[in-house]
């Protein structure tokens, strides 16, 4: 009988399917295709030094499934990001091993998991599969690559939820949450200068990135601010967020909050990623989870118009907007533009790593500096 997964996984069922499709029989050997294979930091919480009992299986992907494939032709990514970061230079016939996911990306493409291992696209530099249906017309084709089979062992195929972090409760003593009017408006950039001034408050700095897509870039970046630990929804088991229905995002922020908490972090910054407009992101923000955990919103925007409209969009639903900043404050005309508009402060990314900037416009930060210290004498 074929041993059922952990609880949460993809389930008894899929490999039940697993073990139905060609009897679980290898189309090739594992062992020989990853001894050379380039893996994605989307697939880093899964071991894949031990080969031994690995097989590839040809079945229905899901998100989350390994797939072993190969590069047929290169096209925007030519690139795979590794567990450490690393930009690994693809070539036509390398084999790499990414996961499975949606992608929802308005300057790039916009992508569904396939219902086979036919031929697809790789449409994020982490490494997340998928079958592209539209993509920005100022960016190339995606990077063709062609499934050679799902990877699996004898519990069934591997997901990304095997080497998820569990579940946890919990919430930083002040949490700040930055969200963005669209991709590009500055998010993580904004996050990272919050993270910093913070950090020269005195305080000690925890970061997540609760939605997106599967990539290291914005975790590295919010580490070289300051912040310890950083996690992002891929240590959930989730290559992509795009399509996940709303409890379960609210379980990532919720989970991620908790872990977060359990290290004993003064304070949190937690990014939001895409815009007010995409599905789960829309969904996220306007739940009780989200207003329970968050204590202030920071909203990065990349005009005046777009700072102007997202903040009376969040303000409207009774969150804590209290600061609007992001690509816009690039240039001081829009910057006087929005300010003009907006009740609460317009500040560059600049001035949110300044301690006496973030004390104005932070309601809970001084008291809480003001407990650390008194907790310090």
């Amino acid at each position: 009988m074929q041993p059922s997964l952990v609880p949460g996984t993809i389930g008894a069922m899929r490999a039940a399917q697993t073990a139905g499709r060609r009897g679980a029989a290898p189309l090739e050997s594992a062992a020989l295709r990853l001894r050379s294979a380039k893996a994605a930091y989307t697939v880093r919480r899964i071991g894949l030094g031990q080969t031994a009992g690995l097989s590839l299986v040809e079945t229905s992907p899901s998100a989350g499934d390994l797939v072993v494939a190969q590069v047929t032709q290169l096209g925007m990514h030519q690139h795979l990001e590794s567990a450490d970061g690393r930009r690994q230079r693809l070539w036509p016939g390398d084999t790499i091993v990414v996961a499975y996911g949606q992608r929802y990306a308005p300057d790039q493409f916009e992508a569904v998991i396939p219902q086979d291992l036919s031929p697809c696209h790789l449409v994020a530099g982490g490494g997340v599969a998928a079958r592209v249906l539209s993509r920005h017309a100022s960016i190339k084709p995606a990077t063709q690559i062609t499934p050679l089979g799902l990877l699996a062992d004898a519990r069934g195929v591997l997901n990304l939820q095997r080497g998820a972090l569990g579940g946890a409760r919990g919430r930083a003593p002040l949490s700040i949450a930055v969200l963005g009017s669209s991709m590009n408006a500055g998010k993580t950039t904004t996050a990272a200068n919050l993270i910093a001034g913070l950090k020269r408050s005195g305080l000690r700095v925890g970061a997540a990135k609760v939605t997106g897509t599967g990539a290291g870039g914005d975790r590295w970046l919010m580490h070289d601010a300051g912040a310890s630990p950083v996690l992002d929804f891929t240590d959930m088991g989730h290559a992509s967020t795009a399509g996940l229905d709303p409890a379960t995002v609210e379980r990532i922020l919720g989970d991620l909050s908790g872990h977060l908490a359990s290290t004993g972090v003064d304070c949190a910054v937690i990014e939001v990623a895409d815009g007010l407009l995409q599905r789960e992101t829309s969904a996220l923000v306007q739940s009780h989870l989200f207003a329970k955990v968050i204590d202030a919103v920071v909203f990065a925007a990349p005009d005046a118009m777009s700072a102007i409209a997202g903040v009376a969009w969040l303000e409207q639903r009774g969150l804590p907007v209290v600061a609007a900043s992001g690509v816009l404050t690039a240039s001081p005309l829009a910057t006087r533009e929005a300010a003009a508009a907006l009740k609460v402060p317009t500040c560059t990314i600049e001035e949110l790593s300044t301690p006496d900037v973030l004390c104005e416009v932070l309601p809970k930060l001084p008291d809480l500096l003001e407990r650390l210290r008194r907790r310090g004498e």
